[in-house]
């Protein structure tokens, strides 16, 4: 798909006072090496407060960096969702894998938000799922819900559930998983989110569902909200998730990735959500059925 093009506007910082402009884009989007971005200033896809830039000014603090990247043919996606919730205020749908929440990682058009935005112009996430992660997203309409909703969100008032298919057969029946979680360095990624000493309080409750010869299923509840936490949790404790690109059975980040960190493979299903309605106070209980893949005792 041939989308449109994106103007991505950014502020100069105090930190990149007094650098060059080629230097600051080649460390601001490392996908792209400072003689590619020279080839970009010399096409005139970058202003500086307005006023197409070469590359070698210096920058001050405050100046605002517009780069307008040119129409590109974005990696194919599901182009379609199930509606499980719909009224005023807020939106719940079931996102297939393989489509993003939100644009980035080469995503504009295909994205969650822009095929939600086609029923519901109004509608804006509360939070995110990862690509290959399937299931309940809940949009806010108005910011009187907006607002509700996510003062709750990573609070016991919002009950969430997720399913997931873990490597190796788990011993025990339950765990509560405490992993701190947060972000450390990696050789190709710069940092990642993952389990940390030094990190910030993280708790997720996982049940055991069902077993074969070698995976576990799992229920598991958060109780906190932290990136990628089922994945870097269920990890930590020695269940990575089948195919998982970006994890290994102690919670860190794999060195020698086999594939980009939003690739699929895996399957995790944000299947129950329960929590009383931001406007009306009504108690809403979701449910988005299990894709195929999933044992379904």
């Amino acid at each position: 798909m041939l989308n449109r093009g994106y103007a991505y506007t950014t502020i100069i910082g105090s930190k990149q006072h007094g650098w060059t402009l080629l230097s600051h884009l080649a460390g601001l989007y490392p996908h792209s090496s400072a003689e590619a971005w020279q080839e970009n200033l010399d096409n005139g896809e970058v202003t500086l407060d307005g006023i197409t830039a070469a590359g070698s000014e210096l920058l001050s603090s405050g100046q605002i960096l517009v780069w307008k990247r040119p129409a590109w043919i974005e990696p194919d996606a599901p182009q379609h969702f199930e509606v499980l919730f719909d009224d005023l205020h807020l939106l719940a749908v079931n996102k297939p894998s393989g489509l993003p929440t939100l644009p980035g990682g080469g995503f504009l058009e295909n994205t969650l938000l822009r095929l939600v935005h086609r029923h519901s112009p109004s509608a804006n996430p509360v939070h995110r799922l990862g690509r290959a992660t399937t299931g309940i997203v809940m949009f806010a309409k108005t910011a009187q819900a907006a607002a509700g909703l996510t003062a709750d969100w990573n609070t016991p008032r919002v009950q969430k559930i997720y399913r997931a298919l873990a490597q190796g057969v788990a011993r025990q029946e339950a765990y509560e998983i405490l992993t701190p979680i947060g972000l450390v360095p990696h050789p190709r990624l710069g940092s990642v989110w993952a389990a940390s000493a030094g990190g910030k309080a993280s708790k997720s409750s996982a049940k055991v569902i069902s077993r074969t010869a070698a995976t576990t299923t799992f229920e598991v509840r958060l109780g906190s909200g932290r990136p990628h936490q089922i994945r870097i949790h269920l990890a930590s404790i020695g269940h990575p998730l089948v195919g998982d690109p970006l994890y290994g059975s102690t919670g860190l980040p794999l060195d020698d990735l086999p594939g980009l960190p939003g690739d699929g493979g895996y399957l995790l299903h944000a299947q129950f959500l329960k929590f009383h309605h931001p406007v009306t106070g009504e108690q809403i209980e979701l449910e988005a059925a299990l894709p195929s893949g999933f044992l379904h005792p």
